[in-house]
């Protein structure tokens, strides 16, 4: 899956205007205390961003900041699972200054056709993906320092890399783009939990924000259901019920335990009312692994909402 990186993708070559790929490299950055400067690559421009220092819920403090991720116009780059194709970014903070972890979070992705009769699952256009940056010691200076790498896909797919950094103190005023894709990360639930059925303060501040005009916050929960083994010829197949609002499009993805799991996007069935049925094969298992009790993270996008699910393969 992951070794497909050079593969020429067979659908029709996007032009496009040399102005707007100059355009994208010359983005203005922000000030010193928000923002890298932009870091143009071909197709695509990278920065750091930062924002508000914030706390978890142990009143633990950490530093809010994100990767921005711009893409040309017709141009994608990949999820942590990238699908049938492609490989997903790799992050190097090592030449960080005072930073003891840093947490990277996943804004729900969409899945778009290969090329080759297969499926990819990542970003068009645009991508924040947020850090929760843990200083070694909250009185010094932090510098974050990133050795990005990560795959930019078209007609064909190209390699890039940029190096970034951006001084991290906490009282940088708060970056509402950062705050948006903080919102798109999935919501962890149990299986079977209707997410929306209790008022959080997360879905408080999403409902603060204004939402885009073409997607509208969804009164109705999102849930995955069930997640249940069926006998088939080849291999046992999956199947998740995930539970919707009626008529809005829903999207399931599936992961292994370890990144060498290479299950099956899955595909999605008629519809029951509000019960979505997704199913897939269990193939793509690393080599004498067994399927039973194997933990899946299942990860439901439906709109403006994403909800994860960790779930036992019985």
């Amino acid at each position: 899956m992951i070794a497909q990186v050079w593969r020429l993708i067979l659908w029709p070559r996007s032009l496009f205007p040399a102005a707007a790929l100059l355009g994208l490299a010359a983005v203005p950055s922000a000030s010193a205390q928000d923002a890298s400067n932009w870091d143009g690559q071909t197709h695509s421009a990278a920065r750091l961003v930062a924002s508000a220092m914030s706390k978890n819920q142990d009143t633990s403090s950490f530093l809010r900041a994100g990767i921005e991720i711009r893409l040309d116009p017709g141009w994608q780059t990949y999820w942590r699972d990238p699908g049938d194709s492609g490989a997903p970014p790799s992050f190097d903070f090592s030449g960080s200054e005072n930073v003891k972890t840093v947490n990277v979070l996943w804004p729900a992705p969409e899945r778009f056709p290969d090329g080759a009769g297969g499926n990819s699952i990542g970003y068009r256009d645009h991508v924040i993906l947020p850090l929760h940056v843990v200083p070694a010691e909250a009185a010094k200076p932090t510098a974050l320092h990133l050795k990005l790498e990560y795959d930019v896909c078209s007609n064909i797919c190209i390699p890039v890399e940029s190096n970034l950094a951006l001084n991290l103190n906490g009282d940088g005023a708060e970056n509402a783009d950062l705050t948006q894709a903080e919102l798109r990360v999935p919501r962890p639930v149990a299986l079977g939990q209707q997410a929306g059925a209790n008022v959080t303060e997360r879905a408080q501040a999403a409902a603060a924000q204004p939402a885009p005009d073409n997607t509208r916050r969804h009164a109705e929960p999102l849930a995955i259901l069930s997640m249940h083994r069926q006998p088939g010829d080849a291999h046992d197949r999956v199947v998740v019920d995930v539970a919707a609002p009626a008529g809005a499009p829903v999207d399931l993805f599936v992961e292994g335990p370890t990144p060498d799991w290479s299950l099956p996007l899955p595909q999605q069935g008629p519809a029951e009312g509000a019960v979505r049925h997704f199913e897939f094969e269990l193939e793509g298992l690393p080599p004498h692994t067994k399927a039973e009790g194997a933990v899946l993270t299942l990860t439901a996008v439906s709109g403006d909402d994403a909800i994860e699910v960790a779930a036992h393969l019985d």
